[in-house]
């Protein structure tokens, strides 16, 4: 077969291989997952425990999708090692005529984000979270087919390409660990033996409370989770704050989401959260400069001891019943080890977030590498035909 723009109906085939439900069964099973990442193993199912009364059998090299999640890119070739498993209805599978079109072909093609929305352009549902994708849309997208000998070495340059990506990307994961296990090591050293005292007397809860003007921008702040700082939330005029109380934040704060705090919502107020404000949810406490740096205690409170001893101080069962305790906060006990001590750990751990930093940028560039060969190998070539 030529070079040429045809449907997938040409080259795909829609399979169905059920097998009946045994209660006595246990069913290896596979889900997709999205952006075009690939198959990965789910929990066997169970044949008591299940409400389906079949299921179906996949191979290996067969095309597959998930109609739920089509949208965001749930497609994948299932590999060898996933031959035999069973899926629901959910997942149409097709099979590949290899005398034209290679499986991995396919899936570079699958890769793109425009390839997914071709497909996904009228599926029912479309404009919200449940929009089913039938396998007529995915048959009916129109591709470029080269010659077999053209799709093989399209598939070595992009492998070959990915392989390179995976160990870079593997070289950087693999420096982020080494980097936060000697950051860890370092903060052990420095607070081994160092005397104990509560976050009252070192970085005391304050509020500031502030005179509401109501034809003044107000900027109000959020904590995210796990640790990742603070968020501008809204600016609003004080008029449209007047029903509750807030307080200014100030470079250095160290603060806690009262509500979330539980879930690692901790950070340090930086230069351009100054002149902030926060509601009553949000605990600042103010670094006393003689006997602590702001860094250092968070770095405590990113330590499993630290952060326990915030749950410990967050009564409740539930999450949102999880709330850290203004009244207990200044009762947790801190490590204090000498200012230099902190200061020099402080400017360690700068200078790893500067490797960090460059770590960052470094896997942008490289996540960055395999979409910009698809652009130019898949776009190039239609541009040509």
């Amino acid at each position: 077969m030529a070079a040429a723009i045809v449907p997938l109906s040409d080259l795909l085939s829609l399979v169905s291989d059920p097998c009946r439900v045994d209660p006595r069964g246990s069913y290896p099973n596979l889900g997709i997952y999205s952006f075009a990442r690939g198959v990965f193993g789910k929990p066997p199912i169970d044949g008591a425990q299940t409400s389906a009364t079949t299921l179906y059998r996949v191979r290996s090299g067969q095309f597959i999708y998930s109609r739920l999640f089509a949208f965001e890119g749930a497609y994948a070739i299932v590999p060898e090692e996933m031959d035999g498993v069973f899926v629901s209805n959910e997942y149409p599978t097709f099979d590949v005529d290899q005398d034209h079109l290679l499986p991995r072909y396919l899936y570079w093609l699958f890769q793109r984000r425009d390839v997914w929305r071709q497909v996904a352009v009228g599926a029912k549902g479309m404009g919200d979270r449940r929009q089913r994708v039938h396998p007529d849309k995915v048959l009916s997208c129109r591709i470029d087919l080269p010659s077999l000998g053209d799709q093989r070495r399209i598939v070595e340059k992009l492998d070959r390409v990915a392989a390179l990506v995976d160990d870079r990307r593997n070289a950087i994961e693999a420096a982020e660990r080494e980097t936060q296990a000697l950051l860890l090591k370092a903060f052990q050293r420095a607070i081994d033996g160092a005397p104990l005292r509560p976050m009252a007397e070192v970085a005391p809860l304050v509020r500031r409370e502030v005179e509401i003007e109501a034809t003044r921008e107000y900027t109000e702040i959020g904590v995210r989770s796990f640790y990742n700082g603070i968020f501008h939330r809204r600016t609003m005029l004080g008029s449209e704050f007047s029903w509750q109380s807030l307080f200014w934040v100030k470079e250095g704060d160290l603060v806690f989401s009262n509500l979330m705090a539980w879930e690692r919502a901790i950070a340090v107020a930086e230069a351009h959260d100054e002149g902030t404000v926060g509601n009553h949810r949000m605990l600042t406490c103010e670094v006393n400069p003689k006997l602590a740096t702001p860094g250092f205690l968070m770095a405590y409170f990113r330590t499993y001891e630290g952060f326990s001893s915030i749950v410990g101080h967050s009564p409740g069962t539930i999450a949102r019943n999880k709330t850290l305790s203004s009244k207990k906060l200044p009762t947790i006990l801190v490590p204090t080890p000498p200012l230099e001590t902190q200061k020099w750990f402080d400017r360690l751990r700068a200078k790893a977030q500067e490797a960090r930093t460059i770590r960052a940028n470094t896997a942008q560039d490289v996540d960055a590498l395999i979409p910009a060969m698809l652009h130019e190998i898949f776009d190039g070539r239609a541009k040509a035909a």
